[in-house]
């Protein structure tokens, strides 16, 4: 090894031997604001890990002198740091917000307190719950901080986390179709496009409910068949009315038409 390498690697160990050292002996100071100032310095250098603990110790002390806005709002960031740990953070965000009001942090500590939400909603096939309560909390801070530096962000937030929510909602009902459910497949179709008339599923999702609607009839005993097929040439003509030159036109058709022969059919077997 070249001496280069060993002079590097000594300053290296020193410095983690003095770094452990300096924490372990704030850790056992009775020195309140020496423990506060490590803290700070380990929040400045990014050891988020001692930095938190050291400030969890300290907290208590500080609480009601002005080292406690400072701790605080360092503290949530700490945990918003370290390890993703979101879900605290947001808590801490809140604490700080609720607690100090009038501070010059407050917007920025609400707004971080929506966007911990937004960094723990999961993929669309997840449960959405963390993904509701940052559209609630982050539409919130919309009403009441519209002119906020903050605002863009959190308008562009909303945008996605509909997307995920309308990406779930899509797939769900997709679900239902192809486990041959076709009730529900017709129903969560159904309140798909209530939800989302602009989606760009759209399409996709009335040929669905077109085709589920068929399939529901066909499957029926034979006394509800025919009001069945009643309902599919009714899903026919809003689909062939909302999109006239759709791919799935001919297949649409095709539908109708069986759903026609269909009812043709039950007449003259009950006459």
């Amino acid at each position: 090894m070249r001496k280069s390498s060993i002079f590097i690697t000594a300053l290296a160990l020193i410095a983690i031997l003095t770094s452990c050292s300096e924490f372990r002996k704030a850790q056992k100071s009775d020195d309140w604001e020496y423990k506060y100032q490590t803290a700070l310095k380990y929040y400045d250098k990014g050891d988020y890990y001692k930095a938190i603990f050291l400030f969890e110790e300290v907290q208590p002390y500080v609480k009601v002198r002005k080292e406690g806005e400072e701790l605080l709002f360092k503290y949530a960031y700490s945990y918003y740091h370290y390890k993703d740990q979101y879900i605290y953070a947001a808590s801490l965000f809140e604490s700080f917000y609720t607690t100090y009001a009038r501070s010059d942090k407050a917007i920025e500590a609400r707004f971080m307190q929506a966007y911990c939400l937004y960094k723990q909603s999961p993929q669309y096939n997840l449960d959405q719950t963390y993904t509701l309560q940052a559209i609630d909390l982050t539409q919130s801070f919309l009403n009441k901080y519209p002119e906020s530096e903050y605002a863009p962000r959190a308008e562009q937030i909303i945008k996605e986390l509909r997307v995920k929510l309308e990406k779930k909602a899509y797939e769900n009902a997709k679900t239902y179709y192809r486990l041959r459910l076709y009730k529900s497949a017709m129903t969560a179709l159904e309140n798909f496009r209530q939800e989302y008339p602009d989606s760009k599923y759209l399409e996709e999702t009335e040929f669905l409910k077109l085709r589920a609607t068929y399939n529901h009839a066909k499957l029926s005993i034979r006394s509800k068949q025919e009001e069945r097929y009643k309902n599919t040439i009714d899903a026919y003509e809003k689909f062939a009315a909302k999109f006239p030159s759709s791919t799935y036109m001919k297949e649409a058709e095709n539908l109708y038409e069986d759903a026609i022969d269909e009812i043709n059919k039950l007449k003259t077997q009950n006459s």
